[in-house]
């Protein structure tokens, strides 16, 4: 027999004597035998029972009788302190230690559950009440047992204040005249079946048991709490700080099964605004974690908005209580235990992966864990996504990951959507081309310089990777970023300035926090266009715009140092960029003005396979003074023009959208020269 099921017996047994003690009592009193010191209340308690009946005061009192030791009453009584005193005790018993219950509170809590565990307690009750009253009052337990306690009616006693029983009381009826139920909660507890109250459940989720080994950086974290928590010292509080929900949740889950725990999520979203509903559901949480061996895992992980009533929720309960939130808060009443869970360590990443795809891998553990930053979960989940008979495969997983790490930006950036472009789409001198690779070369062998070389652990700053793309206006600056993340197969977000820089003070450091935290994992690469606009050189204070400007602008150096990714920053004011983020910069690109030999080759690849062309003179067309940005421009016009006449595109048709473009961008158009370039060309 397991000790689940001889404990189960036990309380069974228990509750059998219990009720049969609770019925003999309630015969008695129906039929109105009352022995001093057995079964009748004190006279100030008889003064609520209706039905009692006083002795004239002039008559004497009747000689007291002694209580029968050998009546059933007592055995019942002592088979209940019998199947009391054994390890571990009945379920009333654990109960009454752990919420603090007085005998005479235990005995009521008692007469109102016998209503659900034993039908013929109601009949009792009426025959001991009046037939209208067939459910246990105040006054009922007031007269029914021994040395009863008038404070268990007040509401800062545990069967009110932990919502042990329910009162219907309506109208102006009394408090002690009026209907007593027992929670139903409590009465499954009574019985043998311990589970979470319905009425949270809505709020909550059960963590699920880690099935792996956690990385070993988690499972010292897991050591240290569960040291700390045995050790006691009041700590209730385990606040954990990061960004990493995930790994925050594995630790969590593993300390719980440590200490034997069920542990629970809420998510401080679904904390009621309302004073009296969060009221209510701190008290049931609390009552339900000194009933069971449960914790809970508060998430506030977004929750800004929610501090006031997490804060709140938290001083109204006094359970173990994870707190997960990104930053520290301010500290509450309560003890606090604080830990820091990041996520796991490049090593520790490739190690996961290299368990999961085995011997097949390959270099994909270590090209996967020196790109992306994942959670164990996340590990686990795309591992078994992107293997297919026992052999994987790094383009299906490497995908998978660029989807999983991608960002949530949609409104602080604009995920770009890279065409199929290789290096021969740039026109470049071989100096830049070589910067660019460099940059290609530096994304793919970080964790090999890091890790493996051992610089990652002598610099804490400056991890990542940032260049600075300078030249006019259409060089091909957002060209050459496209080119870079089609290379490297990752997410291209160019940064939406009018989202980010905001005229609230605070709130640009906010929206730029958020745009990293988010880019933060690996999987996309940010693309400042326009960078002089937010990285623009610091001024002189004179007043408080220039003081606040110049914040935003330290925060932004700040986080840039702290980034861990590839950031990539276009202007074609170079000059006006603060001095301090050229130290910062890995790389500075130049994207000159093409010379001829450059334009030329713009203009044979303008023009698409399925265009219908007709003449062109790439190497007279090359003799415009126009930029790569520009040429497109030229080209996509032509195309509409053609399509409107219904024709292939010409050089007229060309010298009619380049007439448009000249005149967009304010550039003379000297008219001698013009006809000569297009000479034997009629211009409409």
């Amino acid at each position: 027999m397991s000790d689940r099921t001889a404990w189960q017996k036990s309380n069974d047994a228990y509750l059998a004597s219990a009720l049969l003690w609770l019925r003999l009592r309630l015969q008695r009193l129906a039929e109105g035998q009352r022995v001093p010191g057995e079964a009748s209340a004190p006279a100030a308690s008889r003064g609520f029972w209706t039905k009692a009946k006083e002795e004239p005061p002039h008559e004497p009192a009747a000689p007291a009788r002694m209580p029968d030791p050998t009546g059933p009453i007592e055995q019942a009584a002592a088979v209940m302190r019998k199947a009391a005193d054994a390890e571990p005790p009945p379920a009333l018993v654990i109960l009454s230690r752990r919420l603090g219950l007085g005998p005479f509170e235990e005995q009521v809590l008692l007469l109102c559950a016998a209503m659900e565990l034993d039908t013929r307690v109601a009949s009792l009750c009426g025959q001991a009440q009046g037939e209208s009253r067939c459910y246990p009052t105040f006054a009922l337990a007031l007269a029914l047992f021994d040395d009863p306690v008038w404070e268990a009616l007040s509401p800062e006693r545990p069967l009110r204040h932990w919502r042990l029983l329910e009162i219907n009381q309506p109208g102006a009826q009394p408090l002690t005249l009026s209907a007593l139920r027992a929670d139903e909660r409590v009465v499954s507890y009574l019985k043998g079946l311990n589970y979470v109250d319905d009425r949270l459940t809505p709020f909550l989720t059960p963590l699920a048991e880690p099935s792996d080994p956690l990385p070993p950086t988690h499972q010292g974290q897991v050591e240290q709490i569960v040291l700390d928590l045995q050790a006691g010292h009041g700590l209730t509080v385990v606040h954990l700080l990061g960004a990493d929900a995930a790994s925050k949740q594995a630790v969590v889950s593993e300390v719980g099964a440590r200490l034997e725990l069920g542990v629970y999520r809420l998510s401080a979203e679904m904390l009621p605004s309302a004073w009296a509903d969060l009221e209510t559901l701190a008290r049931l949480w609390q009552r339900e974690s000194l009933l069971s061996m449960v914790g809970l895992y508060l998430d506030a992980h977004d929750a800004d908005k929610e501090l006031p009533v997490v804060s709140r929720f938290l001083g109204r309960t006094s359970g173990l209580v994870f707190l997960d939130t990104r930053d520290a808060w301010p500290q509450s009443a309560r003890d606090v235990l604080t830990f820091e869970i990041d996520k796991p360590s490049p090593d520790e990443q490739r190690e996961l992966w290299s368990r999961r795809l085995g011997d097949a891998a390959g270099d994909a553990p270590v090209r996967l864990a020196s790109q992306f930053t994942l959670s164990q979960a996340q590990i686990q989940r795309l591992s078994s996504l992107g293997t297919r008979e026992g052999q994987p495969a790094i383009d299906r997983m490497w995908h998978a990951c660029v989807v999983a790490s991608r960002p949530r930006l949609d409104t602080l950036a604009q995920r770009l959507d890279v065409k199929a472009l290789s290096w021969e789409d740039l026109v470049l001198p071989r100096e830049e081309k070589a910067l660019l690779q460099q940059i290609l070369d530096q994304v793919g062998q970080r964790h090999h310089v890091y890790e493996t070389w051992g610089f990652g652990r002598r610099m804490s700053r400056g991890l990542g990777i940032s260049a600075l793309f300078a030249g006019e206006s259409g060089t091909g600056k957002t060209l050459a970023a496209e080119v870079i993340a089609h290379e490297l197969q990752l997410n291209l977000y160019r940064i939406d300035l009018s989202q980010v820089v905001s005229k609230y003070i605070g709130e640009t450091e906010k929206n730029l926090r958020k745009l990293f935290d988010a880019a933060e994992d690996g999987g996309s690469i940010l693309f400042f266009d326009e960078a002089d606009a937010l990285f623009g050189k610091r001024s002189e204070v004179k007043d408080s715009h220039d003081r606040y400007a110049n914040i935003e602008i330290n925060y932004l150096l700040q986080r840039m140092d702290a980034y861990r990714g590839l950031a990539i920053l276009a202007t074609n004011m170079k000059s006006a960029l603060d001095t301090a983020f050229m130290r910062r910069l890995r790389f500075v690109v130049n994207f000159p003005f093409p010379g001829a030999p450059e334009r030329q080759w713009i203009w044979a690849r303008a023009f698409p396979d399925q265009a219908e062309i007709d003449g062109l003179d790439y190497e007279r067309l090359a003799r415009l003074n126009l930029t790569g940005g520009s040429i497109q421009n030229v080209a996509v016009n032509a195309a509409f023009l053609a399509a409107r006449a219904d024709s292939a595109i010409t050089m007229s048709l060309i010298a009619d959208a380049v007439r448009g473009e000249f005149r967009k961008l304010d550039k003379p158009v000297n008219e001698a020269d013009f006809r000569l370039l297009f000479r034997d060309v009629v211009i409409v």
